[in-house]
């Protein structure tokens, strides 16, 4: 799986609240609508600014903190970003992703500027900076990830195989 699009970086300890406020989570339960708050609190341009598909969410450490609630990577799939490239992940933040197809990326995200236009094969653990010229390393993703996220996440591969089939 080869994911490409450009960078829109933001810091470190960045949680579920940014990423969605409170004041949307139950209020909104359109996920298209609410999708149109992503980040509002850090840039309120942030969501007019992305391009669907062809966009990277780039986080420092500690990426997702905060509550467990799923409403946080729904809103970040739903926007259209491809997936989330961070120093290091909130460990709740990873497992909810996953079970709704949303691949995130542990990488060193120092050198990588805003707009920066990066593919990444989660298969064979290759970060390319297109922009930069740079390539970088990363763990790749086990096949039974890999099988979940082509799946569009856990319950969709529960759903599709009638169990759980990896």
């Amino acid at each position: 799986m080869i994911l490409k699009g450009a960078s829109y970086k933001i810091g470190d300890d960045i949680n579920t609240d940014y990423v969605i406020s409170g004041r949307y989570k139950f209020a909104i339960s359109d996920m298209k609508e609410l999708a149109k708050h992503i980040m509002e609190d850090i840039d309120p341009t942030f969501y007019s600014r992305l391009k669907p598909g062809a966009s990277f969410l780039v986080a420092g450490k500690n990426f997702g903190m905060g509550s467990s609630r799923e409403q946080a990577p729904l809103v970040i799939k739903e926007a259209g970003i491809v997936g989330v490239v961070a120093k290091s992940f909130a460990r709740i933040f990873y497992r909810n992703a996953i079970n709704i197809g949303l691949p995130l990326i542990e990488a060193d995200t120092s050198n990588i500027a805003e707009s920066d236009l990066l593919e990444i094969d989660l298969e064979k653990g290759v970060l390319k900076n297109l922009t930069k010229k740079k390539e970088v390393r990363i763990n790749p993703l086990p096949h039974v990830m890999r099988k979940l996220l082509a799946d569009g996440g856990l319950v969709e591969h529960f759903k599709k195989n009638n169990g759980i089939k990896l």
